[in-house]
């Protein structure tokens, strides 16, 4: 019984991980290498982070310094920049390239901020259907004769305050994503 409550809360984990990495690939006007991640640079014919090829660093608030650790493969990191979603064109001074990081408009700000609750809500749909999961395995185990009723409840008390305390935690990131969004 306990073991099926520490599985569900290990997959609840696992959700909250990813809505937290999810935000950190959001671009809100400071530089963040995370906005990288998904930036896969032709190497020798084989998808590459860019990660894997070069040093990045945050040498001011607004602006991101890439220095490939191979100078030859300076415009194929270029290239696979401006071809991804970033929306960030990267300056060349032939030995690394810079990033400057825009001050997002209102506008923009606002859509992030759609894009943050929308992410938020995923993830709270995510736990619900753990939570809907995890109850259908009790009800197998009462309807097997392997708990009793009063089990049964106890386990849907624990389930459900486990579910309110990870759904508390996606609203609490989402805040702080959108305080840090609209900040700038």
């Amino acid at each position: 019984m306990n073991e099926q409550i520490k599985n569900a809360e290990g997959k609840m984990e696992k959700c909250l991980k990813s809505l937290e990495h999810e935000f950190s690939t959001i671009r809100a006007g400071r530089a963040n290498p995370a906005v990288l991640d998904k930036v896969l640079v032709d190497y020798y014919g084989t998808p590459t982070p860019v990660q894997q090829m070069a040093a990045i660093s945050v040498v001011e608030a607004r602006n991101l310094l890439i220095q490939p650790w191979d100078v030859s493969q300076l415009k194929a990191i270029e290239k696979a920049i401006i071809n991804s979603d970033i929306g960030i064109t990267p300056t060349n001074d032939g030995k690394a390239l810079r990033l400057a990081f825009p001050q997002p408009t209102e506008d923009r700000r606002k859509e992030l901020v759609k894009q943050v609750k929308k992410f938020g809500e995923e993830a709270k749909v995510t736990l619900r259907n753990v939570r809907r999961d995890t109850l259908e395995k009790f009800k197998t185990m009462k309807k097997n004769g392997e708990i009793t009723e009063d089990d049964m409840k106890g386990l849907e008390k624990d389930m459900q305050k486990l579910t309110d305390k990870f759904c508390d935690n996606v609203d609490s990131a989402v805040s702080d994503k959108e305080k840090e969004i609209m900040s700038i």
